[in-house]
């Protein structure tokens, strides 16, 4: 499954950027994240628990950032291991621009899922990954704006 979408976020490019490197914004914006452990340079463990219809699991895997043009584009790459349920694995490339209401956030989105999860139909899966796609950009656009607005240093 692919996926494109574009948001304007009210701060400025290098506020959005930074916080989509910082491990600990990402672990709050990742959908079911339990854990995000190790460093951008090396890639992070992840553990997340996420429903897709009835079957609900616990994916263990690795989160990497590639191909950083700092406050222009990164790669987040992400795949994870659900055991029985399958497995799940994808891409976002995301870009930034100047907007004048702040910083233009596109993503293209790539996704597969595997395994008793994928027999659930591509109707399921797609609106899934539709769903954790967005919530994760709204909760990275919320946390950026309330920072930026209360000018709080990045953690």
């Amino acid at each position: 499954m692919d996926m494109l979408d574009t948001r304007v976020i009210a701060a400025e490019r290098s506020t959005v950027f930074a916080m989509l490197v910082s491990p600990k914004i990402l672990e709050a914006c990742i959908p079911g994240a339990e854990e995000l452990k190790g460093s951008l340079e090396g890639g992070f463990d992840a553990v997340v628990v996420q429903r897709v219809g009835p079957i609900k699991a616990k994916f263990k895997g690795a989160v990497t950032i590639e191909d950083v043009i700092p406050d222009t584009s990164l790669r987040l790459v992400g795949g994870g291991n659900g055991g029985m349920a399958g497995f799940a694995k994808g891409a976002a490339t995301v870009t930034l621009k100047d907007h004048a209401e702040g910083t233009e956030l596109t993503y293209v989105l790539e996704a597969k899922i595997g395994g008793k999860i994928a027999q659930l139909g591509s109707r399921v899966i797609d609106g899934f990954v539709s769903k954790m796609a967005d919530r994760f950009f709204e909760r990275l656009s919320a946390v950026v704006e309330s920072n930026s607005a209360a000018k709080t240093p990045i953690g």
